[in-house]
Protein backbone atom coordinates (compact mmCIF):
# COMPACT_ATOMS: atom_id res chain seq x y z
CA UNK A 1 0.00 0.00 0.00
CA UNK A 2 1.38 3.24 -0.88
CA UNK A 3 2.46 6.32 1.51
CA UNK A 4 2.61 9.82 1.02
CA UNK A 5 6.05 11.14 1.88
CA UNK A 6 6.93 15.40 2.75
CA UNK A 7 10.07 16.15 3.55
CA UNK A 8 10.73 19.66 5.20
CA UNK A 9 14.10 20.94 5.60
CA UNK A 10 14.18 22.88 9.45
CA UNK A 11 16.00 25.42 10.82
CA UNK A 12 16.25 24.19 14.59
CA UNK A 13 16.04 19.80 14.34
CA UNK A 14 15.24 19.53 18.21
CA UNK A 15 12.55 22.43 18.63
CA UNK A 16 11.10 21.03 15.17
CA UNK A 17 11.32 17.38 16.30
CA UNK A 18 9.30 18.43 19.85
CA UNK A 19 6.99 20.35 17.63
CA UNK A 20 6.03 17.44 15.01
CA UNK A 21 6.60 15.30 17.93
CA UNK A 22 3.26 17.16 19.98
CA UNK A 23 1.74 17.38 16.77
CA UNK A 24 1.42 13.93 15.61
CA UNK A 25 1.59 12.74 19.29
CA UNK A 26 4.38 10.48 18.92
CA UNK A 27 8.13 10.38 18.73
CA UNK A 28 10.14 9.97 15.81
CA UNK A 29 10.55 6.54 14.22
CA UNK A 30 14.04 7.70 12.85
CA UNK A 31 16.06 10.32 14.85
CA UNK A 32 19.39 11.24 13.62
CA UNK A 33 21.38 14.32 14.27
CA UNK A 34 20.74 16.00 10.91
CA UNK A 35 17.33 14.30 10.57
CA UNK A 36 14.28 12.52 11.86
CA UNK A 37 11.15 10.73 10.64
CA UNK A 38 7.68 9.69 11.31
CA UNK A 39 5.82 6.84 9.98
CA UNK A 40 2.38 7.43 10.71
CA UNK A 41 -0.70 5.24 10.05
CA UNK A 42 -3.40 8.09 10.54
CA UNK A 43 -2.97 9.54 7.39
CA UNK A 44 -0.64 7.06 5.69
CA UNK A 45 2.37 9.53 5.71
CA UNK A 46 5.96 9.21 5.84
CA UNK A 47 6.69 12.60 7.24
CA UNK A 48 10.75 13.36 7.32
CA UNK A 49 12.89 16.66 7.98
CA UNK A 50 16.41 17.51 8.12
CA UNK A 51 18.98 20.48 8.69
CA UNK A 52 21.13 19.56 5.80
CA UNK A 53 21.64 23.23 4.54
CA UNK A 54 18.91 23.97 2.27
CA UNK A 55 16.20 26.81 2.70
CA UNK A 56 13.68 26.22 5.68
CA UNK A 57 10.58 24.24 3.82
CA UNK A 58 9.17 22.10 1.59
CA UNK A 59 12.36 19.99 0.70
CA UNK A 60 10.16 17.60 -1.48
CA UNK A 61 6.79 15.30 -1.93
CA UNK A 62 6.54 11.82 -3.08
CA UNK A 63 5.04 8.52 -2.56
CA UNK A 64 6.21 5.28 -1.06
CA UNK A 65 5.47 2.32 -2.44
CA UNK A 66 4.92 -1.16 -0.59
CA UNK A 67 6.51 -3.18 -3.13
CA UNK A 68 8.29 -3.48 -6.76
CA UNK A 69 4.70 -3.59 -8.46
CA UNK A 70 3.94 -0.45 -6.85
CA UNK A 71 6.95 1.44 -7.62
CA UNK A 72 6.66 0.43 -11.26
CA UNK A 73 2.71 1.68 -11.41
CA UNK A 74 4.22 5.22 -9.92
CA UNK A 75 7.16 5.34 -12.11
CA UNK A 76 4.58 5.11 -15.39
CA UNK A 77 2.83 7.53 -13.85
CA UNK A 78 5.37 9.74 -13.83
CA UNK A 79 6.40 9.19 -17.06
CA UNK A 80 3.23 9.76 -18.22
CA UNK A 81 3.33 13.43 -16.33
CA UNK A 82 6.91 14.35 -17.06
CA UNK A 83 7.84 12.38 -20.36
CA UNK A 84 11.81 12.31 -20.16
CA UNK A 85 12.11 14.38 -16.93
CA UNK A 86 12.24 11.04 -14.68
CA UNK A 87 15.63 10.59 -13.16
CA UNK A 88 15.50 6.71 -13.00
CA UNK A 89 18.23 6.90 -9.78
CA UNK A 90 17.48 2.69 -9.02
CA UNK A 91 19.21 1.56 -5.71
CA UNK A 92 20.58 4.36 -3.68
CA UNK A 93 21.09 5.20 0.31
CA UNK A 94 18.44 8.87 1.06
CA UNK A 95 17.73 9.53 4.36
CA UNK A 96 19.15 6.84 6.09
CA UNK A 97 17.75 3.93 3.54
CA UNK A 98 18.28 1.79 0.74
CA UNK A 99 15.97 2.28 -1.58
CA UNK A 100 14.67 2.12 -5.56
CA UNK A 101 14.02 5.82 -6.23
CA UNK A 102 12.72 7.99 -9.32
CA UNK A 103 12.48 11.45 -9.55
CA UNK A 104 10.56 14.54 -11.64
CA UNK A 105 9.75 17.48 -11.39
CA UNK A 106 6.37 19.45 -11.65
CA UNK A 107 6.33 22.28 -14.46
Amino acid sequence: MKRFHVHLSVDDLGQSIGFYSKLFGQEPTVARSDYAKWMLEDPRVNFAISVRGHAPGVNHFGFQAGDADELQGLKQRAEAAAGDAVLNQGETACCYARSDKHWTVDP
